[in-house]
This record gives C-alpha cells, sequence and structure tokens, in this order.
C-alpha cells in the first residue's frame, strides 16, 4: 500500500473533517497491527473519492432477545441425500432429476452344492450363445454404505430432516432451529461484517442484521464504543464506524465496537468512567474529599470579596473627609 503524504481532507462524520495523511497515518498503524491476518483494511481512490474497506469486529452487547426469520426468503435450501441412497450421485436421471430412493431389497442367501465347473458352463447366455450377457445397468461395487446397515435409535424421515434443516440458522457458528429462533446472543461474542469507510451507521446495522436475518428492526439498536475504563460513546448517525475504528486504534483490548439496545445504554463520559470501577466507600471518600475542598474554596472567596468591601468603604469615607476643592 502506498501511505503517500496526501492534503485532502476526509470526511468522519457530520461537519467534521480531518487530513488524509493523518488518516493514512491510522490507516498503517491498524494494518502493521494485524499483519497477516483478514482484518487487515484496504483503501483506494474511486472517482475522487478516498474509500476504506474490510472487516469490522462487532461484540454482541444485547439484553434482550432477538427474533430470526424462520425462513429465507431467498434462498432455497436443498435437504441433503436420504440415508437409504446407494450413492450421493446415484440418485440423479440422466436429464438431473431426482428419482425415488433406492431401498435395499431384503435377500436371502443360501449355499448351493453346485461344483465350480458346473458354474461356468451355466453362466447366462444371449439367445445365439454366442457370449455371456452383459447388463445394461452399471455394476456398483458394494461397500459398507451401500449396504445401508442398520442403526439402533431413532432415525428420522427425510421429510424430518428436510424441516429441520429449513428451521436452523447459524450465529457465530452456532446453530438454532426454529424451537430457539427467539434468543440472545452471547454477550461479548464477536461477529464481523465487510464494510467501507462510506457506510454510515444505520447502513452498518442493515447489514449486520440481514447477514443472520434478524427480524427486529434497525432502529431498535445502536453501535457503541466501549472502552476498557468503561467510558460508552454512542456512534451517531452521521458517523462512519470504519473510520471510527481506524482512529480509535487497532487494539480491542483497549476498545471494541458493540451492538446494544437503543434505549437499554446510557453514554458514559470519559470523567465519569474513571469512578465507575471503584467501590462505594471508596466512591465516598471522594465526595467528602471533594466537599471539604469545595468548602475551602468558597471560604477563599469570602475572604476575597470581605477585603475588596473594606477597602471600598475606607476609600469612601476618605473621599467623604476630604473638603471640596474649587
Amino acid at each position: 500500500m502506498d501511505y503517500t503524504h496526501q492534503t485532502a481532507l476526509i470526511p468522519c462524520g457530520q461537519d467534521k473533517y480531518m487530513p488524509k495523511s493523518e488518516l493514512l497515518l491510522h490507516l498503517k498503524t491498524y494494518n502493521l497491527y494485524y499483519e497477516g491476518q483478514n482484518l487487515q483494511l484496504r483503501h483506494r481512490e474511486e472517482e475522487d473519492e478516498f474509500i476504506v474497506e474490510g472487516l469490522l469486529n462487532i461484540s454482541w452487547g444485547l439484553r434482550r432477545p432477538i427474533r430470526l426469520q424462520m425462513q429465507d426468503d431467498h434462498e432455497r435450501i436443498r435437504p441433503p441425500p436420504s440415508s437409504s441412497s446407494w450413492h450421493s450421485g446415484c440418485n440423479l436421471g440422466a436429464q438431473g432429476t431426482t428419482l425415488k430412493p433406492l431401498t435395499v431389497p431384503t435377500v436371502q442367501i443360501s449355499e448351493v452344492d453346485m461344483p465350480v465347473e458346473n458354474m461356468e458352463m451355466h453362466s447366462p447366455t444371449d439367445s445365439r450363445g454366442l457370449k455371456p450377457v452383459q447388463e445394461d445397468t452399471p455394476q456398483l461395487m458394494r461397500t459398507r454404505s451401500d449396504v445401508g446397515v442398520r442403526r439402533r435409535g431413532n432415525v428420522r424421515t427425510s421429510s424430518d430432516q428436510r424441516r429441520i434443516r429449513r428451521h436452523r440458522f447459524s450465529i457465530n457458528g452456532h446453530f438454532y432451529n426454529h424451537k430457539t429462533s427467539v434468543f440472545t446472543p452471547a454477550y461479548g461474542s464477536v461477529t464481523n461484517v465487510r464494510i467501507n469507510s462510506t457506510m454510515t451507521t444505520p447502513q452498518v446495522l442493515k447489514l449486520l442484521l440481514n447477514k443472520f436475518k434478524i427480524e427486529n428492526s434497525a432502529e431498535e439498536f445502536a453501535l457503541y464504543v466501549v472502552h476498557t475504563s468503561g467510558e460508552k460513546q454512542k456512534l451517531k448517525n452521521s458517523d462512519y464506524p470504519l473510520i471510527a475504528r481506524i482512529l480509535q486504534g487497532p487494539c480491542e483490548q483497549i476498545s471494541k465496537v458493540f451492538l446494544m439496545e437503543k434505549d437499554q445504554v446510557e453514554e458514559v463520559t470519559y470523567d465519569v468512567a474513571q469512578y465507575i470501577k471503584f467501590e462505594m466507600p471508596v466512591l465516598k471518600s471522594f465526595i467528602q474529599k471533594l466537599q471539604e475542598e469545595e468548602d475551602r474554596e468558597v471560604e477563599k472567596l469570602m475572604q476575597k470579596y470581605t477585603v475588596l468591601r473594606l477597602m471600598i468603604r475606607q476609600r469612601l469615607e476618605e473621599i467623604a473627609e476630604t473638603p471640596e476643592t474649587i
């Protein structure tokens, strides 16, 4: 990547801009941190617009359950081949149509006392007796999987398997069927979406919800930059989450991007975040110290203005005692 010096301004929010050279320095640091990983970001120029693109890690921070779609309207899920078929590719006809699965007939095998010579002489021949008749159907190697070994226990039918697969979804590699289509993702678990620096917060939210087929409206959620100190900064609708991540730095042990409910989380400023992790007795001692400091400052102000008042009165008395001169 070419991190040359640039003087152009890059938008990073509503009425907020930063020099392109400064963003490139942040981007270089970001990519050095993730060197050799798929979290590295790329940038390009498109119609005189500077665009950064790549994966953005987002942590789940939801407190309420979310709803998943019962079926994807745009994707048809094909069920796996039935276990009763001979082979995964042997149940298709010449035109690609699906044939009925072949069932293995129960064949009773008994020993025959026929000598080997007689067996060779009685091989099937055609009507002219010239050569053995070749079967029209292809011969399949009889293997353990072809025999269709019986398994004890509950065996699901093909319709049951199709219904279960239709109602299965995956978030972070965990599958959920229709009985658990309403659930709460594990707090702090991480997912990612591929975005670019021109996408605003609402666009990233919609992309994330659509990735997992979540029915909830994007208006219910918000993205927060959460620091280890406890500081929580809500990304505005006009902000660009990927730019915000670059400016915060690559280390997720310092700050992470969280998906949270909009009405369940309040922003925490840096000044307040300094005191979040202290116990209540320690906080009370802080309040007492601050109160004592405030009282001292009030006393100083009162003494200052008392002295000024005395000086003004003294001067007024001096003026009153001085005889008027013409």
